[in-house]
């Protein structure tokens, strides 16, 4: 999409004063050429009076993998980078700060506001060039010294901050754009200062160290000053407005050096307290409706948790009680075998790394923290084990806690989200014959860009016994691939109905959509020996004959059997397809109008009369099909099913799914 034409798409969704606003940030930013708005001199640092050195993280730290974490601190010595489907990038020690590890471009050092960052031509993937200096491989290296005392690690340290402070000049260059980079930056940074001593550190021994220590603290104040001045506002007041937030509060606890770090802390906490409700409904559910941005608000909110409750600053019983239903609502959506469905966007990030074990998950690990926060069994019985990030947060008081936790008896999941818009039909939940069926009846995103949101309303995923059967696909793309960016969050890449090969929602870029399909519960009994669900949405009503997509869903417990009926209300002819994406591990064939479906543990067989058969796509381009990405830019064949036909008038077109759930030692 043209610069032009994205800059019209999204002045259609700004309201008057957001206009207003953005038209005041543009004069900032003009002015800022000039010097003005800049910070011209950091003040000198000075702890206020009679304040006790605080630290977040407890003294008695236990690292379970200590081999792991010293072998990621290794890789980093040596130069060996992990930067989203970059494993092991030799991009050295220090790496380029400027330049991007996956295409090679540099980018220009120029007043960094001033940066189209979005210009792949300009910077590369934006993507790959911040992640880095997000600086979670600072916490990794300062980790290491914790556990080890080897100074190499803190030297380590050292010079990486060092050569980020020479490579990337306040205000100069593409890390001097977004607010929230340097807000995960902060974060990462409060973390590596209390690991490696916080002002006690060794590192600022000597006239030398006093200086390493007086540069740090600079751009400490800078980066605040930043962000205060660039919050996210109005359509953009989404995680990002929330990770502003915390980065100016972590800040203003760890280094209260200033005057104006008593301003920014209240201001973060009361936009932290508003944010966590705003953002997150009543019922658990984060509005972005993408679930791993769920995970990202989440570890904001219990980071900044845990750094106030600290440093004696308490959060609300409504923003406690909000982290809570949040962790219900991943419990609920997590099968028997940990696994989460993709529901909208998801680029890998954390807000800091402490945790270096194979096969981590971050859901499990915030369940097992809300586990010891608010007492809850069920949560640890999800989390399964108390994690290496865990210990390092809780300490043994956290392990202590979480081991007095009672073993919790069958899982009984909250089943309705009725304000976030998700339902659940299912049986044995949290056993080896566990169904789980999430269905979507939720709003595409939020706010009037709805950014992190796809085109998937009444969709469904399934998982049998701990097994993905029926999956969302993911998300691979965000700044650049615009064909794969599109397709992972089309209607196609959906387990749902397409007409006339549109999505839906309309895209108007990137992280836009301008239409909105609204979805619209009918009915959800998740009781008896007959569950249902039933929703409908006006996404396709735009076209010249309008349609209405109604779905029904029955799930018969006594014989494992799910019945679709999707009617489509319409005057006219249409084209109509219906997907069905696999998982990997399925083994999929098709004769006519039926397929079956083979897991490792467990199956299903598909039958629909729609159109003249299924066809079967699997590493498709042309179409896109067949793919689905677990991790950001990284993508895998499955088998999408499709079946594709005309309809004339209002039709119902009705899909069997008989469920083959094989006993616990039973494998194909």
């Amino acid at each position: 999409m043209t610069s032009l034409a994205w800059k019209v798409n999204r002045l259609k969704l700004m309201g008057v004063p957001e206009i207003a606003w953005r038209v005041r940030q543009l004069l900032q930013k003009k002015a800022s050429k000039f010097g003005l708005g800049l910070v011209a001199s950091v003040p000198a640092p000075a702890m206020p009076a009679a304040a006790p050195a605080v630290s977040f993280l407890p003294a008695d730290v236990a690292c379970a993998d200590p081999a792991a974490l010293c072998a990621a601190a290794n890789a980093i010595l040596a130069g060996r980078w992990n930067v989203f489907a970059l494993r092991g990038a030799a991009l050295g020690f220090p790496p380029r700060w400027n330049r991007d590890p996956k295409t090679g471009t540099e980018a220009p050092m120029g007043l960094g506001k001033a940066i189209d960052y979005r210009s792949e031509r300009v910077v590369g993937d934006i993507k790959y060039l911040w992640e880095p200096s997000r600086h979670l491989e600072l916490v990794t290296l300062a980790q290491a010294w914790k556990v080890t005392g080897e100074e190499r690690y803190a030297e380590g340290a050292r010079l990486l901050l060092s050569s980020w402070f020479e490579q990337c000049p306040y205000p100069r260059g593409v890390h001097w754009t977004s607010s929230l980079e340097l807000a995960v930056r902060l974060l990462n940074w409060a973390f590596a200062w209390q690991l490696l001593g916080g002002a006690d550190s060794p590192l600022f021994a000597g006239a030398a160290g006093q200086r390493f220590r007086r540069q740090w603290q600079d751009s400490v104040y800078q980066h605040c000053h930043f962000i205060a001045g660039y919050f996210s506002r109005h359509s953009s007041a989404n995680n990002h407005l929330f990770g502003e937030y915390m980065g100016l509060f972590v800040a203003s606890l760890v280094w209260p050096c200033w005057p104006a770090s008593a301003r920014w802390r209240s201001l973060a906490q009361r936009g932290l307290e508003r944010e966590a409700l705003c953002q997150n409904t009543a019922d658990g559910v984060n509005r972005e409706q993408a679930v791993y941005y769920q995970h990202e608000v989440m570890d904001m909110m219990l980071l900044c948790l845990l750094i106030g409750r600290a440093h004696g600053v308490a959060f609300s019983p409504a923003y406690n009680e909000r982290l809570e239903r949040l962790a219900e609502f991943i419990a609920a959506l997590m099968d028997a075998d940990g696994n989460v469905p993709m529901t909208g966007d998801a680029d890998d990030a954390q807000m800091v790394r402490l945790s270096h074990e194979s096969g981590w998950s971050p859901y499990r690990s915030l369940l097992a923290s809300c586990a010891v926060l608010y007492g809850r069994a069920d949560f640890k019985r999800k989390a399964g084990r108390f994690d290496d990030k865990n210990a390092w947060l809780f300490g043994a008081e956290g392990r202590r806690r979480w081991d007095a936790l009672a073993v919790a008896g069958p899982e009984r999941p909250v089943l309705a989200f009725p304000e976030g818009g998700y339902y659940l039909l299912g049986t044995d939940y949290g056993t080896a014959r566990e169904v789980r069926l999430v269905a979507d009846c939720a709003p595409l995103g939020y706010l009037s860009i709805a950014a992190h949101g796809h085109a998937d309303a009444l969709a469904f995923t399934l998982s049998l016994g701990g097994e993905e059967m029926l999956v969302d696909p993911g998300t691979y793309a965000y700044h650049t691939q615009k064909l794969w960016r599109d397709y992972f969050r089309s209607t196609a890449a959906h387990n749902t109905v397409q007409v006339d090969g549109q999505d839906q929602s309309e895209i108007g870029g990137n992280f836009m959509w301008l239409r909105k399909a609204q979805a619209r519960l009918l009915a959800h009994a998740p009781d008896g020996a007959v569950q249902t669900f039933a929703g409908e949405h006006d996404g396709y009503t735009r076209l010249a004959d309008p349609v209405r997509h109604q779905r029904e869903v029955a799930f018969d417990t006594t014989c494992h059997r799910i019945v679709i009926k999707d009617i489509l209300q319409c005057r006219r002819e249409h084209q109509v397809a219906l997907h069905w994406h696999f998982a990997e591990s399925c083994q999929v064939t098709a004769d006519g109008a039926q397929l079956q479906a083979r897991g490792a543990r467990h199956g299903l067989a598909m039958r629909c009369a729609f159109g003249a058969g299924v066809r079967l796509l699997r590493a498709s381009e042309a179409p896109p099909a067949g793919w689905i990405s677990r991790t950001f830019d990284s993508k895998t064949p499955i088998t999408t099913a499709v079946w594709q036909g005309a309809i004339h008038g209002t039709t119902e077109i009705v899909t069997e799914i008989d469920l083959r759930i094989a006993p616990a030692s039973t494998t194909y």
